[in-house]
Order: structure tokens, then sequence, then C-alpha cells
């Protein structure tokens, strides 16, 4: 067994994307109280020296205007920003293939993409039929995922795992079949990225989950995998919270509103 120290990783969340909802929209049931709730899109990023683990690639310009979302910058590029060469990336962690998630995987021509297998059966299988279902993805990223695997670039899981030393994986499935957050460690201790396991804080507070849904009770049960991965309630970043980018501080000054460092505790919890 190595005794070898575990890694502890610079964590990076990089907002993209945006749009204005309500409250209604992010809530299954609904909600009783009206009123805005607007959603940002993110990438994240762990660096360890010269080596960079990107979980996520975001969507492109044109899928933003297909589905009217508001693009702010294109999240490959702005990983630049922070010092990463995508071309040099050799691992990227898919937390699952719904189209804000995937999109840009091109742009990354040197790594290997990890994933659920239960993912890929999902987006392939009998349930993308269903346009409630299938309206979540965009046809050509899985099949762009299915040639990677057919060039032995997609690394499969079934279950949760260790992608590297510091970085592991965690399936649970709900949102989408094959579902999967990732804990990363930093120097504040292990940080859980929730992913779409919580899009907000509140979805997890409240035990009330976001309105896509493939298994309502994989969905409430991912509340609890969260929670028992994660040090602390302050360790679990959602996964398109605005929150996360007024409770964290900016990367640098000049990367105020782009990126925020999360392996640092949160400046206001509340």
């Amino acid at each position: 067994m190595s005794n070898a120290p575990v890694p502890e990783y610079d964590l990076y969340a990089i907002k993209y994307a945006t749009r204005d909802a309500q409250r209604r929209d992010h809530f299954i049931g609904g909600d009783p109280h009206e009123g805005p709730m607007p959603l940002d899109y993110f990438v994240w990023v762990a660096i360890d020296g010269d080596r960079a683990i990107v979980i996520d690639t975001g969507f492109r310009e044109d899928v933003a205007l297909q589905r009217k979302r508001t693009f702010l910058r294109c999240p490959v590029e702005t990983l630049g920003l922070l010092g990463v060469d995508p071309m040099a990336v050799s691992d990227v962690v898919l937390t699952h293939l719904h189209y804000d998630h995937v999109g840009n995987f091109d742009r990354f021509p040197n790594a290997s993409f990890h994933l659920q297998e239960a993912e890929m059966h999902y987006a392939t299988g009998r349930y993308m039929r269903y346009p409630r279902l299938a309206h979540s993805f965009e046809a050509d990223d899985v099949c762009g995922i299915v040639r990677l695997n057919f060039a032995r670039r997609v690394m499969f899981y079934d279950g949760d795992a260790t992608i590297a030393p510091g970085l592991r994986a965690h399936r649970t499935g709900g949102h989408s079949a094959g579902l999967q957050f990732v804990s990363v460690n930093t120097k504040r201790g292990w940080v859980v990225l929730a992913s779409d396991v919580t899009h907000f804080y509140e979805n997890m507070e409240s035990e009330r989950p976001f309105v896509t849904a493939f298994h309502i009770g994989e969905m409430l049960e991912g509340f609890d995998h969260l929670r028992a991965v994660a040090p602390s309630a302050e360790h679990i970043v959602p996964g398109h919270d605005p929150l996360v980018m007024s409770r964290y501080p900016a990367a640098r000054p000049d990367l105020e509103g782009i990126a925020v460092r999360l392996d640092t505790a949160p400046v206001d919890h509340r």
C-alpha cells in the first residue's frame, strides 16, 4: 500500500451561463412562495501542480441560443484564465450526459472521460423515446461520447470509484439514471461537488427535488449520500445555485463574477 500523501487540490467553479426562472421551476410540485429564482451554469476544475482534472464541460453558445439560456462565456476558454490548457487535460469527469454537462467534450482532444456506465445505457436506451426525458440531452453530444468509447477514451464505472488520488466519484442516480457527484480533497478537507444531485442549496435543505427527475426516490437518497460523504454541510457545493458565486471568494480580483475558489471556506454560509 502506498504511503504517498493525498494531493490537496486547488478547486474552482467557473460560471459560464445563466437563465431567468421562477421558484416554481425548481421544485417538484411547484413552490407556494412565487418569485424569481435564477439558475446558473458551472463547470469545475481541480488543479494539483501541473495536473488539472475538469469536472463537466458545459454547453456551447449555439445550444444556449436554442434553449434560450444566457451565454456569458465559453467555459473551455475560461479555463485558460486559471492556467489550464484544454489540450493538456488528461482527465474529464462527466457527472452525467445532460446537455449542460457534456457539451464541448470535443475541446479536450487528449483526455479520457470518466462516466457511470448506467448513464450511457440511459442516454442511448429505450427511455430516450420519451420527449420528457430526452429533452435534457443533445443527441449529438451523446453520439460523440459513443464515438469516444469506440476510440477507447471513456472509462466506465458501476458505483463509487477513485478517479485519481484525492478525487472520487459517487454514483447516486435520480435526476439522471447514471448521475454521479465528485468529492475532491483540498486544504479545507473533502469538498463535495454535488452537480445535479442538488441544483440549489434549498433543494437539499428542504428535501424537495428539482423538477427534472428519472427516479424521485433516488433523488431523495442522493441528498443523504451528499451528507454522508461531506465533512459538513459547508463542504457541499450545489450544481446550479447563484449563491455559490457570493458564498465563495473570487479566484482572483479580475475573475470576480467569473470563477470562485471552493478550496476555502464559504464567506457567508447563510
